[in-house]
């Protein structure tokens, strides 16, 4: 399967060994909210015998392939296609590990028609459940100026925003976008050159905004957050790979909240059920080395967080 040979999971070794003592030598369920291609998945299933996994994935190709991949333990998965804010309602109690690989699986980003690679032209679709919703086409074509300058600066963290939002509006009165190609050549044109020196491919930024928005990425994570942590066991593992600061801050804040106490500053004594419900496995966000980026580019800017449950939730 060709989807299967390109995909390299990102800091696999490193997520096997943070998952292990909460999956190893145990009758346990693992979910791996962003299931994509099954690579994780896979890993664990071969490294825990006794595991079973959920996988969760809103794309239904995703969810065939890796069914076809995870063929040789079909009597330890089940497959759940729905975001992984429902993860709640997709598993039956608590669970012993949690994976969340956030951002474009590399079962989207390799399929052309998908549109969610700047490198080659391309519809502007950028939907992760395919054919359903809004498309990035849309967003350009249809949102106002200040509409499109808050995703493009929120979401993109884009200093150029407004003159984007700006070029664009000019653009589509004159023909409406539908191709990467000439978004692409808009932003070439619109990002001065010592900041293109600098900051990467000018397209980065818009793109990572347009998919955000196209797909409620950032609100589908702050749901998602507390609703995998309200089902992680007391012993159970959480394991987050982000690709940008936005997504990052976001985890780094959902932890931090749950691992310090809740006992009112100055008590002699910690208050019964008032301790903190998670130990930070990692100290602060993890990286790539230059090893794994080399071994596998979409390595570079992952930031990796991982937790405990070391009491009942509340």
């Amino acid at each position: 399967m060709g989807e299967r040979a390109r995909h390299v999971p990102v800091l696999l070794d490193r997520v096997l060994g943070l998952l292990a003592p909460a999956l190893a030598d145990r009758d346990a369920v693992f979910v791996d909210c962003t299931l994509g291609l099954g690579g994780h998945s896979e890993a664990v299933l071969r490294a825990h015998p006794r595991v079973h996994l959920i996988g969760l994935d809103r794309d239904p190709q995703a969810i065939e392939l890796a069914r076809e991949r995870l063929e040789p333990f079909a009597d330890r998965t089940t497959f759940v296609q729905t975001t992984y804010d429902h993860i709640a309602e997709a598993v039956d109690g608590p669970v012993d590990g949690i994976l969340m690989d956030l951002g474009v699986s590399s079962l989207q980003l390799d399929a052309e028609e998908r549109g969610f690679a700047y490198s080659r032209d391309a519809p502007l679709d950028m939907r992760m459940s395919a054919g359903t919703g809004m498309t990035a086409a849309d967003v350009l074509n249809e949102y106002s100026v200040d509409d499109l300058t808050r995703i493009l600066r929120d979401y993109g963290e884009e200093r150029f925003a407004r003159k984007i939002a700006q070029a664009v509006a000019r653009e589509r009165a004159r023909e409406p976008f539908t191709n990467s190609g000439r978004l692409v050549e808009l932003l070439y044109d619109v990002v001065p050159a010592a900041t293109r020196r600098t900051g990467g491919h000018p397209a980065k930024r818009t793109f990572q905004a347009l998919r955000i928005e196209v797909n409620g990425e950032l609100e589908s994570l702050r749901q998602a957050l507390p609703a995998a942590l309200s089902v992680l066991a007391v012993g159970g593992r959480i394991v987050v790979e982000s690709y940008q600061s936005l997504e990052d801050r976001m985890v780094k804040r959902a932890f931090a909240d749950l691992a310090v106490s809740k006992t009112p500053p100055g008590l002699p004594v910690e208050l019964p059920g008032h301790g903190p419900e998670l130990k930070l496995v990692t100290r602060g966000a993890e990286v790539a080395t230059e090893q794994e980026i080399e071994d596998n580019p979409r390595a570079a800017p992952v930031r990796l967080r991982a937790a405990e449950r070391i009491r009942e939730a509340t």
